[in-house]
């Protein structure tokens, strides 16, 4: 049975971007972006670059009664480019800014309840929190390579073939879903399979969130802010939703 409810997924992201620009939070956020901007630079370089070299290939090798397909092939390889480039930005960036990001997630958490944080010293949260990126670097990519088999295997079947696109994106929404949710939940040490439990418990507002943060992702300049507004939107639904079921669990 599915729960959540896709709405509370927008909603909790543009409440999240509306956090960022309080004056006792917007430090908190420099450093992030100042990263976020020398990866962009860096990652659009190389994107252009790869796009124009692939392309020109890939126009070299056709033959030239498939000429009138060009366009058509250009768009798919953009989309796919694109999809690669957020992705990629997404996990090179939130690798380098970890420590950062969990900071920023523990001082929205304050702005939203009023609680102190325990105290943590940075020579204890960054190494914890660069072992918890690596944690879920290894899930991403043990997972994927499963879900890229299954894609492989479902290509050659017609029809169910469509489904691979779908699976993509799903896929896709969900790793970033457990990326961002992950740093509220890690301020609090939650066990990472624990923490994928409780976002699996209100999937439809997890995927629309992960979903739509893969979106700005895939957006240049737009990307420099997401990451952000990602960690924003995600430690509210982490108060508002998941830390909750804390409680419930204990209670029965």
């Amino acid at each position: 049975m599915l729960n959540g409810n896709p709405a509370n997924a927008l909603h909790y992201l543009t409440r999240g971007a509306g956090l960022l620009v309080r004056p006792g939070l917007k430090r908190f956020v420099l450093v992030p972006l100042l990263v976020n901007l020398v990866l962009f630079v860096v990652a659009t370089i190389a994107l252009i670059h790869v796009y124009r070299d692939l392309l020109t290939q890939l126009v070299e090798w056709m033959p030239e009664w498939l000429a009138f397909v060009a366009w058509i092939l250009w768009l798919l390889f953009a989309f796919l480019l694109l999809v690669v480039y957020g992705y990629t930005f997404n996990i090179i960036t939130n690798l380098v800014a970890a420590p950062f990001y969990g900071i920023l997630a523990e001082k929205i958490e304050q702005e939203l309840t009023g609680k102190e944080p325990k105290p943590e010293s940075l020579s204890a949260l960054i190494p914890r929190t660069l072992a918890r990126e690596l944690t879920k670097l290894w899930y991403f990519v043990s997972r994927g390579f499963l879900v890229l088999l299954v894609l492989v295997v479902l290509w050659f079947i017609p029809v169910v073939n469509l489904a691979s696109a779908l699976i993509s994106v799903l896929w896709a929404a969900w790793c970033m879903s457990v990326q961002y949710i992950d740093y509220p939940a890690d301020n609090h040490q939650l066990e990472f399979r624990e923490m994928r439990r409780r976002l699996n418990t209100e999937s439809l507002t997890s995927y629309t969130f992960g979903g739509l943060v893969m979106a700005g992702s895939m957006i240049p300049l737009v990307n420099i802010f997401m990451m952000p507004i990602a960690v924003a939107g995600a430690t509210i639904y982490w108060v508002e939703e998941l830390s909750i079921k804390e409680l419930s669990t204990k209670k029965t």
